[in-house]
């Protein structure tokens, strides 16, 4: 848990979730940002780099100038779930989520990090950064059996060693894992 900016941010669980989206983000803008980091599992800056015609035939496309490592483009499906909070936020064309006028292009991490504290401090979470959406994701992903190779792609991880440190396995996953043994 991510305690004064150090350690990695909480996995949420899908209680936490539900209110932060319900109670935390107050706007379509800031609820349609954090679903893509979570239903996509990207990194904020990457939702952020986005662009309205990145939306396209049911899926987003996250271009490799706007990854972290900046070596290949990412098309992810965009389920029912993201669709709904990104029928709710109309941008005009151009930034997915415009900056203040005249000021920055595009929303900033920083304004991120700050929406995204607001939300926490109103509905009483702690621990959480905009890194837990993809954590969450990741680990949901692989807790519901999908394997590591297909996570790898949607996260856009270039190793599975790296991929695997976003991971949590909980009590439950290791009581089920030892439940196997025997003959």
């Amino acid at each position: 848990m991510k305690v004064n900016g150090n350690g990695q941010g909480k996995i949420l669980t899908p209680e936490e979730l539900r209110l932060l989206f319900t109670d935390g983000l107050t706007n379509p803008r800031d609820r349609a940002l954090f679903a893509i980091c979570l239903f996509t599992g990207c990194r904020v800056s990457e939702a952020l780099g986005l662009n309205t015609t990145d939306i396209k035939s049911g899926t987003l496309t996250f271009r490799k100038s706007t990854t972290k490592g900046k070596l290949k483009t990412r098309v992810v499906d965009i389920q029912p779930g993201l669709a709904a909070f990104l029928a709710e936020h109309q941008p005009k064309p151009g930034a997915l989520f415009p900056g203040k006028r005249g000021i920055t292009e595009r929303l900033t991490r920083f304004a991120a990090e700050k929406i995204l504290k607001n939300a926490c401090k109103r509905v009483g979470l702690v621990g959480v950064s905009t890194h837990s959406f993809r954590r969450t994701a990741l680990t949901q992903m692989c807790s519901a059996g999908i394997p590591l190779r297909h996570i790898q792609e949607i996260s856009g991880h270039n190793d599975l060693g790296t991929l695997q440190r976003y991971l949590e396995v909980t009590p439950e996953q290791r009581k089920k894992a030892v439940s196997v043994i025997g003959f």
